[in-house]
């Protein structure tokens, strides 16, 4: 980590990890971390999460993940003339034409494509800029919404409402994505937001090798009982416990205090940003200036020569210069009201689904089954793991459930399923296995 994000400690906690999963070659998923080095920064381009899932054999897909992931939030931070939302897209685009070059200049990189769905967090709100079926989502107390709609051929034919629910989850294949970067010379990049930032709200980034294994129920339950770092780890390892059959890529943000670096930011400044009030043209300048010279100057003639005309000529310009400062106001008006509208407008028809994840028996029961098959698993293959607080960890567990702390079970049994992972793969639970993490 650089050492300048250090400044948003106080106020931001944030994990990211990778994973190949269980049944893939190699890691097609990319991600980038990019939090603003300074209260400034902050102000124009907030925080920037991007997660890409790339698409094509060998390494193509893995190529346009990672262009993806290094292109958007350079670009972005270059395009300092530009609103937030216009930048957004414009880096996405940029991207898309990078990964589409490239595939058309190499036969082997030919037709590789990547999801990507980039987060903001500004001071107006979050914004998500999306491409293919990576998500984001927004947990704010015990709901979870997802903000991105899924480029999906499952989603696309549930939104023209010709055919029910259930006919369409066996006819269709989830990973079946009508969106992509990189195939094509041009790509429609969503936008949604800015959506309200709380503190407390826990943002959560992700591939689609989540998504399609841990139903939102439980990946909200693991974000409201774990921290960022523990709940990235769980959210990695129940994937994999469910058969992992695709890489996995999670950026877990929560929202702890607001957003202000270390206390730099003067009170005054802490709510919403105000969008500076657009120049006025010139034109309008000329258009009351002119007459009102005018009047001047007949009245100065009238006065000298004593012609009762050049009076008449001066209060003529008078009422045009009058007429032309009325318009010039309501032109402004008009101005600020269009700056004002643009600041609230909220973009994309977002969130697409909500859902309750209050720890409930329900879930504690799912995460009870995981932890028992591994406990199972561990015994029949006679792993080399220590399972003493792993069986402490799931009869304080069992003890919760039974008084009905389903947040204190919840707890328990992911803490249980992390430890015995954690073993497994030979890695200490607290080191952070981010790709990249940079200062906008």
């Amino acid at each position: 980590m650089e050492p300048q994000v250090a400044i948003w400690d106080h106020c931001l906690q944030h994990a990211a990890r990778t994973d190949i999963g269980l049944r893939r070659a190699n890691n097609q998923d990319s991600y980038s971390v990019a939090l603003a080095g300074s209260p400034e920064l902050f102000r124009q381009k907030g925080h920037l999460f991007v997660v890409a899932d790339g698409m094509g054999a060998h390494a193509a897909g893995e190529l346009a993940s990672r262009i993806a992931t290094d292109v958007v939030p350079l670009t972005y931070q270059k395009l300092a003339d530009r609103d937030p939302p216009d930048a957004l897209v414009q880096a996405i685009c940029d991207a898309n034409d990078q990964i589409h070059a490239r595939g058309q200049g190499e036969p082997e990189f030919k037709g590789m494509g990547t999801t990507c769905t980039a987060l903001a967090l500004l001071p107006q709100g979050a914004l998500v800029a999306h491409v293919g079926d990576s998500r984001a989502y927004r947990l704010r107390g015990t709901q979870i919404e997802q903000l991105t709609f899924d480029h999906s051929l499952l989603w696309e034919v549930r939104r023209s409402g010709q055919f029910g629910e259930e006919p369409l989850a066996g006819l269709i294949g989830k990973n079946i994505i009508t969106r992509s970067l990189g195939p094509n010379p041009t790509v429609a990049v969503d936008l949604e937001g800015p959506f309200p930032i709380q503190v407390g709200d826990v943002f959560l980034v992700c591939s689609d090798g989540l998504s399609g294994q841990v139903a939102d129920d439980e990946i909200g339950a693991v974000l409201v009982c774990l921290p960022p770092e523990e709940a990235a780890d769980a959210l990695v390892d129940l994937a994999k416990l469910r058969g992992g059959p695709d890489n996995i890529t999670v950026i877990v943000v929560k929202v702890t205090a607001p957003q202000t670096s270390g206390g730099a930011m003067p009170p005054s400044e802490q709510g919403a940003e105000k969008k500076p009030s657009p120049p006025i043209n010139p034109l309008v300048w000329v258009a009351v200036a002119v007459p009102f010279l005018a009047t001047l100057v007949f009245a100065a003639l009238g006065l000298l020569l004593t012609d009762s005309n050049y009076f008449v000529a001066a209060g003529a310009f008078l009422v045009l210069t009058v007429l032309a400062a009325v318009v010039a106001i309501f032109y402004r008006q008009h101005q600020l009201k269009a700056v004002r509208d643009s600041a609230s407008m909220v973009l994309g028809k977002g969130p697409y689904a909500s859902t309750d994840c209050t720890p409930n028996a329900s879930i504690v029961d799912r995460f009870r089954e995981i932890a028992d098959q591994l406990r199972q698993g561990a015994a029949s293959e006679q792993w080399p793991v220590d399972t003493v607080r792993f069986d402490e960890y799931c009869s304080q567990a069992a003890a919760d459930a039974q008084a009905h702390k389903y947040s204190n079970a919840v707890r328990g049994y992911l803490r249980a399923i992390r430890l015995l992972m954690t073993q497994l793969k030979g890695r200490q639970p607290t080191v952070s296995t981010d790709r990249k993490d940079s200062v906008l």
